[in-house]
C-alpha cells in the first residue's frame, strides 16, 4: 500500500444498463475536470494528474482519450489494470475462457451489451467507450498495462500496448503468467499476485517522485 504521497479521488461513475455509453466515460471525465480544477483546494499539483482503473481501467483509458482530445486536463500517467478495452471479440483471448473463473466471454458479452446496446460490435461504438477502437493514440500520458497470460482481455491489451508504444507513448507492459482475470485481487497471496502489486506500486513510487 502507497500511503502519504498522494491525493485519491473515486468517482461514482452511473452505472449500465440504466446509464449506458456515454454516461460513464462522461462522469469519469469530470470527475477528473473537477479535481483538476480543485487542486488548490486538494494541495495537488495540476500537472501530476494520474488516472488509474482496474478492469475498469478502460473507463481511465477512454477518459484519458476525452482529456486528451479536449485538451483539458493534462494527465502525466495512466494506469490501465487488465482493462477492458475492445467490445468487438475478434481476439483469441476474448473467447478463450468459456466457463468459469472470475471473468469469462458470457461475462464480457453481456457487460459490453449493457454499455452498448445494439451497437456492440458494430460501426457506431466511440471511441471513448471501447478505446481500442481510437485511430490515433499519440499524445495519451506515460502508460502502465498489465495482464495476465490466461486473462480474456489479454489480446486487446497487448495490441493497445503496442499501439501507444508505436505512437510515441512511454509504456510499461507486464503480463502475468497464468495470472487470470483479477489474479493479484482474488489471490493476493500467491506468489504472482504480490509481484504483481510490487512491480505496479514500484512504478506509481517513482512517478509520485519524479
Amino acid at each position: 500500500m502507497i500511503e502519504g504521497t498522494a491525493v485519491v479521488v473515486s468517482v461514482e461513475y452511473r452505472l449500465a444498463l440504466d446509464h449506458p455509453d456515454p454516461a460513464p466515460v462522461e462522469d469519469c471525465y469530470a470527475g477528473l475536470v473537477w479535481m483538476a480544477k480543485n487542486a488548490a483546494e486538494l494541495g495537488t499539483d495540476p500537472e501530476r494528474l494520474m488516472i488509474a482503473g482496474v478492469s475498469g481501467g478502460g473507463l481511465a483509458a477512454g477518459t484519458a482519450l476525452l482529456a486528451r482530445d479536449r485538451a483539458f486536463p493534462s494527465l502525466s500517467h495512466q494506469i490501465l489494470i487488465c482493462p477492458m478495452l475492445d467490445d468487438r471479440f475478434e481476439t483469441h483471448s476474448s473467447r478463450m475462457v468459456d466457463r468459469g473463473g472470475v471473468w469469462d466471454c458470457h461475462s464480457n458479452l453481456y457487460a459490453w451489451t449493457s454499455v452498448l446496446g445494439e451497437r456492440r460490435g458494430g460501426p457506431d461504438v466511440s471511441q471513448y467507450a471501447a478505446p481500442a477502437r481510437a485511430e490515433d493514440l499519440s499524445r495519451l500520458p506515460r502508460t502502465y498495462i498489465d495482464t495476465g497470460s490466461a486473462e480474456g482481455f489479454r489480446d486487446e491489451i497487448l495490441s493497445y500496448a503496442g499501439r501507444l508504444s508505436e505512437a510515441g507513448v512511454s509504456v510499461d507492459l507486464h503480463m502475468w503468467g497464468g495470472g487470470f482475470h483479477g489474479f493479484d485481487m482474488t489471490v493476493d497471496h500467491a506468489a504472482v499476485s504480490r509481484a504483481s502489486s510490487a512491480t505496479r506500486e514500484e512504478f506509481i513510487r517513482r512517478a509520485l517522485d519524479r
